[in-house]
């Protein structure tokens, strides 16, 4: 597996260094300083290749992560564990800076010890590991701390630790979604899906147990439902054709299979409970009308027109739309109808923003690009306009039925708890 762990800073010095197997020497330390570190030219690939040993790296600010091995390990897994790292580094002293490395190194080190053995990751669970890992780095010592310590290791909800107390039980949950749309010239939908998840808050005394009902095709025909009203929704879909999904380690999938419930005990404060894709009755919340004249080689002019497709009584908010522009652009002159635009040279593109947006309205925005001249007689690709917005209801059609909180201990009542 992992044959060691180098922590970098940006001018090649080692911080942190943890040699796991044999196969791995010194001179794969200078090896990758050498050759990504103080490249000649930037380097793109996350993984290099260094006389058959694979390098695996991340950059986080001025920081450099290196996970090094010489067997044929799986990389998606590697990555996985390298942000998994980055994530409880930050969970015991904020940002992953130099001073912070060094300054916390023997935190690091104590860290790296639980996390990998020799070479397999492990626990990564920062509630877990912060139960016996102080935020000085001190083991604990009493035998209560270490009953719970072996409790929280194998047993059966290792991601939560029981004594959690709250003087005010909440849960908040919340649906994001993410569409993506391919659009022709004609304006003709070629492909679209939405790619969801589910973000939940949990400040929750005891060991509560919660039951998450979604408006999923093969749940509600199994169920009978056929008909229900939502003045949120535009095209009256009862329930949604869900595609894949995938579920926090918390949920009891076995129940999941069998009854179409999602149940489980969830970790104390914030987490993911699931994601989700679907491709079928997309609604569409807005529609954009992009329009491009070329006036020669110097000039350019872009409309774009985005018109909303959901109820008047809806409001749609923090409306951004990005539109790129091309790489030799030198000047661009904006007028927009609603909300404020401005050219960004940094990132070749024109950002817009409207702060709010009502069903079935519409706003344009117009742009006088100039060009310079270039000798280069390849045509500009025309990359995608890109949107973020909110709105309140879900694209897919996604709805929660219900969500139940129970308690055996402490009894709570549910209606005081979800928001």
């Amino acid at each position: 597996m992992i044959g060691g762990l180098f922590i970098y800073n940006h001018k090649g010095e080692v911080l942190i260094s943890r040699v796991y197997r044999d196969d791995i020497g010194r001179n794969a330390v200078d090896a990758f300083r050498v050759n990504v570190i103080h490249a000649r030219q930037q380097v793109r690939s996350p993984v290099t290749n260094i006389a058959r040993t694979s390098f695996f790296h991340i950059k986080r600010s001025n920081i450099w992560l290196a996970a090094v091995t010489k067997q044929n390990v799986n990389a998606a897994m590697v990555f996985e564990f390298l942000h998994k790292m980055v994530e409880v580094m930050q969970s015991y002293f904020g940002k992953i800076l130099e001073e912070n490395v060094k300054n916390n190194f023997v935190l690091i080190y104590e860290l790296l010890d639980e996390i990998l053995d020799f070479g397999y990751p492990q626990n990564t669970d920062t509630g877990i590991l912060k139960t016996f890992i102080t935020q000085q780095g001190i083991k604990s010592q009493t035998k209560e701390e270490q009953a719970q310590i072996t409790s929280q290791v194998t047993g059966q909800i290792g991601w939560r630790r029981e004594g959690i107390k709250y003087r005010r039980n909440e849960l908040f949950l919340d649906v994001l979604e993410y569409v993506n749309l391919l659009m022709s010239p004609q304006g003709q939908v070629l492909s679209a899906h939405v790619a969801g998840k589910v973000v939940m808050k949990s400040y929750l005394s005891g060991m509560p147990e919660c039951k998450f009902g979604i408006n999923d095709k093969i749940v509600m025909d199994s169920k009978g439902k056929g008909t229900t009203d939502d003045p949120t929704r535009t095209t009256g879909k009862t329930s949604i054709a869900i595609d894949d999904c995938q579920f926090h380690q918390c949920v009891k999938l076995s129940k999941f299979e069998t009854e179409h419930s999602i149940s489980f005990i969830p970790p104390d404060g914030e987490f993911e409970l699931m994601r989700y894709r679907t491709t079928k009755d997309i609604s569409l919340p807005f529609r954009v009308i992009p329009l491009v004249r070329e006036v020669g080689r110097t000039k350019m002019e872009v409309k774009v027109v985005i018109k909303s497709n959901f109820k008047p009584s809806l409001l749609a908010q923090k409306i951004e739309v990005r539109i790129p522009t091309p790489l030799n652009t030198s000047g661009v002159q904006l007028i927009c109808m609603k909300g404020k635009a401005k050219y960004k040279a940094s990132e070749n593109a024109i950002v817009w923003k409207i702060k709010r947006m009502g069903g079935m309205k519409e706003s344009q925005i117009s742009a006088e690009i100039e060009l310079l001249q270039t000798d280069s007689k390849k045509k500009w690709t025309r990359p995608p306009i890109s949107m973020n917005f909110e709105v309140p209801f879900a694209p897919s059609g996604f709805k929660v039925r219900y969500l139940k909180v129970f308690e055996p201990k402490l009894n709570y009542s549910d209606h005081d708890v979800i928001k």
